[in-house]
């Protein structure tokens, strides 16, 4: 039974509704082919071409269906019942969630983790995760530093730059960082040594082409190992020579880097351990006399100084070749503004100062002196580091919460006992005990310097229960010293360095999501086709 317009509208509406009908333009699904222009000619369809028009509308809607297919699928996002959460997906990709009411202002990925799963797992994610993962570098902004370069150099113990991390410190502390790893990379090459002969001069692939190596540096370990173990491994090699390669010293040599930076830039750059002897001279933990201090309280780790002050069978000792290489660019580049940056990591970051220690006094005039340590022990005594401020050395320590090799050796006298001694409100009795113990304790250590503290934590790609090994290698420092903003603040979202060698390295404390991520978007082979120059394990 048909029921007429005027029968169900009363008849005052009735011209309303039908002026309103007239304007009226039924639009049609595009997947439907009858939905043409409509004509005054056009026939009606008939019944029997009505199934090959059904083929065609199912047709068009499994193109649709393929075409759907291949953009990311849409993140399953969980509310509560009385929320509602609208996504919008637009024509680029990237997913849009716009929350009503209070869920607005909320961080959802905080609460719910299936939805910071789906987050991460956006397209828009995917894509920072494909640029992060690719072989390009990409670098943060190198800004002209000019007048400013004492500050960032530690005139002022950078005072300010810290939390948050100026981006211009950030980029400057990433690149002395990557000339370890090239220090790093150097031995590894060729780590062995000859026993008879002087070595050869060393090519070093420098990260910064504006500077050029100037001159090797070698280090010799006072203790050897028993004869027996040649017996039972005869085929150690350069694990039991007591000299090898342990770094470099570099100028720069570009106009326009020094003119960016302010001044001509020196930099001493020095590994970690490598060799069985070296990993020997760091457990001898004892602390000895400076030889050259006339202050008898100001000791250092005897295995450190032996590495900085014995000379091998064909090389001088670290500390002569430092003391002479210095000298020589100093008088070289005269009348010019120089600066001198010592840099190093773990092993390389003790020796750092004790050479930043010799240099400082090895002429009349001694540029600027800083050292930019990652990963590095404690060193001395705290009359040694008060000797640092003496000298107006200026020392930047880099370290990550989770790495033990910064706690060691000794007993940490600058951390409990400071504090203990600030809650006695400086009692005159405790500070004569506390001086005593300090100064006769064999095993008071005390760090030096400024420090900047990151942590492994904070990091969206590394696992928050990461191994020593990964806490300890330099490239998880510099990858988190690239995101890190400030101790208040997560890892930024722009960061610049690429995942590739730290998937490379550290493939085991990579977040599963990211490694299999990196499977989906067929960079594995790639990852395996890039040479690396892989620092050497760290100890677990």
């Amino acid at each position: 039974m048909q029921i007429g317009i005027s029968s169900t509208l009363p008849a005052q509406n009735l011209h309303v509704f039908q002026a309103r009908r007239a304007s009226f333009k039924c639009q049609q699904s595009p997947l439907n082919p009858l939905a043409k222009p409509h004509s005054s000619s056009q026939k009606p369809v008939s019944s029997s071409s009505s199934t090959e028009l059904t083929r065609q509308h199912l047709s068009n809607l499994e193109k649709l269906l393929q075409k759907t297919n291949q953009v990311d699928p849409e993140p399953v996002i969980k509310a509560p019942a009385n929320g509602s959460i609208e996504t919008k997906t637009p024509a680029n990709g990237s997913i849009e969630i716009k929350g009503k009411g209070l869920l607005e202002g909320l961080k959802l990925s905080r609460i719910w983790p299936e939805m910071r799963a789906a987050e991460e797992m956006s397209p828009r994610h995917l894509n920072r995760l494909q640029r992060l993962l690719s072989k390009t570098m990409e670098y943060s902004p190198r800004n002209n530093l000019g007048s400013r370069w004492r500050e960032y150099h530690g005139c002022n113990d950078w005072s300010g730059l810290l939390d948050p991390l100026d981006e211009n410190l950030r980029r400057e502390v990433v690149r002395y960082g990557e000339f370890v790893q090239a220090a790093y990379h150097g031995f590894n090459s060729n780590s062995a040594m000859s026993t008879d002969e002087a070595p050869l001069p060393r090519h070093v692939a420098l990260p910064d082409r504006s500077y050029k190596v100037t001159k090797s540096l070698y280090a010799t370990a006072s203790v050897g190992l028993p004869k027996w173990v040649d017996e039972v491994a005869p085929n150690l090699g350069w694990m039991t020579q007591r000299s090898s390669w342990i770094g470099f010293v570099a100028v720069c040599d570009d106009r326009r880097e020094i003119q960016r930076m302010g001044r001509r830039d020196i930099v001493i750059a020095l590994r970690g351990t490598a060799t069985c002897l070296e990993w020997a001279e760091n457990l001898r933990a004892q602390l000895v006399e400076i030889p050259e201090s006339d202050d008898p309280t100001q000791k250092v780790e005897c295995g450190f100084l032996s590495l900085h002050k014995t000379p091998g069978a064909h090389v001088p000792s670290l500390a002569e070749s430092v003391v002479e290489e210095v000298q020589r660019l100093i008088e070289m580049y005269k009348g010019e503004t120089l600066s001198i940056t010592i840099t190093g990591h773990s092993l390389g970051a003790a020796l750092s100062l004790l050479v930043a220690d010799e240099i400082s006094s090895c002429a009349p005039q001694v540029p600027p002196v800083a050292v930019f340590s990652f990963g590095g022990p404690r060193v001395g005594n705290k009359s040694f580091a008060e000797r640092f401020n003496e000298k107006n050395v200026k020392v930047l320590r880099i370290v990550n919460n989770q790495d033990l090799i910064t706690r060691v050796p000794g007993v940490p006298i600058d951390q409990g006992l400071e504090e203990q001694q600030e809650e006695e409100q400086r009692n005159e009795s405790f500070d004569r005990v506390f001086n005593m113990f300090d100064n006769n304790n064999p095993l008071a250590y005390s760090h030096v310097g400024t420090e900047l503290r990151v942590d492994t934590k904070m990091s969206p790609y590394l696992k928050p229960n990461a191994d020593v090994a990964c806490c300890h290698d330099l490239e998880a420092y510099l990858h988190l010293v690239d995101g890190f903003m400030s101790s208040e603040c997560p890892f930024r979202s722009n960061a610049k360095r690429s995942l590739v060698k730290l998937l490379h390295d550290q493939r085991s404390n990579v977040k599963q999501l990211y490694t299999h991520k990196a499977l989906s978007l067929n960079l594995e082979k790639d990852l395996f086709s890039i040479p690396m120059a892989s620092c050497l394990p760290s100890p677990s």
